[in-house]
């Protein structure tokens, strides 16, 4: 079914005008983890509340001990209808290394139909094409379908730390019968795509010590054991040790649930072509768990992955020293029904099993997140099979996502309100690397899905 004619024509009266006000957006280098930045996040977060109060909500921005959270609502729907909360974050990753990107990441440029600058796709052209399509509403027909509230946050990029305890603390005033997001991508280039799951995390940074002070590798090698051996010797213990990918941490994999033959079926439908995401990786092969397929790996099985390592010498020539001691962080990604609280329990018990005399190994927790899965059925997903459908003229597909967005299960949790994600990205849009970049095509085409929806929702 075609977009109403009037939201249409304001659409296509106003696309340019639209890119123009995301290009002033994607100039403030809102970078949460940078306090350099902080700053730059506080206007950010300004400019998306004046945005919003532009087009007619009425808007609160809340300081926390980071970044401030804004509000926006909207509440003159008439009696009955539902009540939906659009989620996104005006904050970004850091741009480095800057002499890798092709134009200064803060200063939005066009090539090949692709919008390239820092947060263009993660998540600033996201959340802002949902206020563009309220505008759309608003400014064509001065009401919405359904009860609008918009909360934006400047702290994703470093783990929204504070976004679960102001959702509780104001659970009240953000009740709602929907969670809408966008901050994920479509599966291939005009495939809308529905996604129905997210791995969690559990993250930890793993430290051996043995000697007080690094020693002479000729004087002491030998004699004592080697910090950074050992935990080479720990972080090897982790997977089987033919290389088939098998985490071996004792009762890891207890509580992965099965996902069962028709989402398997319904994986082998999509378009995936697996030379093009090795040649997208850059890897000379691709590796996983055996037994299943690189699909499956990423959606629907856990991992445990070394994502860095510091010990001893590492400057020009050499420099023969026995390290005191050893450092790497490790993340393991999660499906469900996995915890993170039992997988830093098991993890724990692991390192303490296997760690080699002669040294301490302490495991201390980072950053963790429960992962989520969506229960496709119901009127939610139904209007969003139609409006995604009405933006791109085919039937959306239903996807999963290797990473994590916390806040999914916290929304869930608290609020008690189904959520629904739709993102309008790519496959290869570089997100957290240089040169991220979003389509000016999806961009546009979001603005209308997102239209779309708020008619469905109001019927």
């Amino acid at each position: 079914m075609p977009l109403a004619n009037d939201l249409t024509t304001f659409f296509d009266n106003n696309q340019s005008r639209a890119r123009d006000e995301l290009f002033d957006l994607l100039r403030i280098p809102s970078v949460s983890a940078r306090s350099e930045h902080n700053a730059d996040t506080a206007r950010a977060a300004e400019w998306v509340a004046n945005s919003l109060r532009a087009i007619g909500l009425t808007v609160a921005v809340h300081g926390t001990k980071g970044h401030p959270i804004v509000v926006g609502e909207w509440r003159q729907a008439p009696p009955g209808a539902q009540t939906v909360l659009v989620y996104g974050h005006y904050d970004v990753q850091p741009a480095e290394p800057l002499e890798l990107w092709g134009s200064p990441p803060f200063e939005p440029t066009v090539r090949d139909r692709k919008i390239f600058a820092r947060g263009s796709v993660d998540d600033k052209g996201q959340l802002f094409l949902h206020v563009k399509a309220l505008e759309a509403h608003l400014a064509t027909r001065g009401k919405l379908p359904v009860n609008i509230i918009v909360l934006a946050e400047g702290e994703e990029e470093v783990g929204s730390e504070h976004l679960a305890d102001f959702i509780q603390a104001h659970a009240k005033e953000l009740a709602c019968d929907a969670v809408v997001i966008s901050d994920s991508a479509m599966f291939a280039p005009g495939l809308p795509s529905i996604l129905s799951s997210l791995r969690g995390l559990a993250y930890f940074q793993i430290d051996v010590r043995g000697p007080e002070t690094d020693l002479h590798s000729g004087s002491y090698g030998g004699a004592v054991m080697n910090p950074a051996m050992a935990l080479a010797r720990i972080l090897a213990t982790m997977h089987d040790a033919d290389g088939g990918g098998h985490i071996t941490i004792e009762g890891f994999y207890d509580d992965v649930r099965d996902w069962g033959d028709v989402a398997r079926r319904q994986m082998k439908q999509l378009p995936f072509d697996e030379k093009a995401f090795r040649a997208e990786t850059g890897s000379p092969a691709l590796f996983g768990e055996k037994g299943y397929t690189t699909l499956e790996r990423l959606w629907m099985r856990p991992t445990c992955e070394v994502n860095g390592l510091l010990s001893g010498y590492t400057g020009e020539g050499a420099k023969t020293v026995l390290p005191a001691v050893a450092m790497a962080k490790v993340s393991c990604r999660l499906v469900p029904d996995q915890r993170p609280e039992k997988i830093e329990q098991l993890m724990r018990a692991h390192v303490e099993r296997v760690c080699p005399p002669g040294v301490e190994a302490t495991v201390r927790p980072l950053h963790g997140g429960n992962p989520w899965r969506a229960d496709l059925g119901g009127p939610l997903f139904d209007a969003a099979r139609r409006a995604l459908a009405t933006a791109f003229d085919r039937e959306p597909v239903i996807t999963g996502e290797g990473g994590s967005i916390p806040v999914v299960g916290d929304f869930q949790r608290i609020l008690n309100a189904p959520v629904l994600l739709v993102g309008f990205g790519l496959p290869g849009e570089n997100a957290h690397a240089p040169n991220e970049w979003l389509s000016e095509e999806n961009f546009y085409k979001g603005m209308r899905a997102m239209a779309a929806l708020w008619e469905e929702l109001g019927k």
